[in-house]
């Protein structure tokens, strides 16, 4: 499934909602919203209205999101618009935005709709949540009896 973000629309929900967010520009959402997607195995767009700040290298090294920035002549809301008119399966789209335009555009061709708000509470507790790794059985068990003699070979404590 792919998202779709209204970028300054989520950053400004952000902001509202919590002033204790350490979130400020856009980079920084970028990256949050990247290890989400890479944690929940999704891809995404973020898109946001102007030109954006001039060095966009930083936004290359994000997995699971392209950043737009769209320019001067038109505005987020519209390429999104547009992005979800041209979607072959629309279904498959996930649009986040509070934007009355953009919710109606992604009702009439039945993609998934999420706020910004709902979407920015559901990404904290997927981060928040602690990965559970599993341990090898050996760090358990400890060492076999071969391994540990190829071992002390290995650094010449042979006994």
């Amino acid at each position: 499934m792919s998202v779709i973000i209204d970028g300054y629309n989520l950053l400004r929900s952000i902001q509202k909602s919590d002033e204790q967010a350490e979130l400020t520009n856009e980079i920084q959402l970028c990256r949050v919203v990247g290890r989400y997607l890479k944690i929940t195995g999704q891809t995404g767009e973020i898109i946001f209205d102007g030109t954006g700040p001039s060095g966009k290298f930083e936004f290359e090294d994000i997995s699971n999101l392209e950043t737009f920035f769209v320019g001067l002549s038109t505005d987020a809301d519209t390429v999104i618009e547009n992005k979800i008119q041209a979607s072959t399966a629309p279904k498959q789209l996930t649009i986040v935005s509070s934007d009355r335009r953009l919710r109606d555009a992604a009702r009439k061709r039945k993609a998934t709709l999420v706020k910004s708000q709902v979407f920015w509470n559901k990404l904290q507790r997927q981060l928040s949540r602690k990965s559970k790794i599993k341990e090898p059985a050996a760090k358990r068990l400890g060492l076999t009896e071969s391994e540990t003699k190829q071992w002390l070979k290995f650094f010449d404590l042979e006994q």
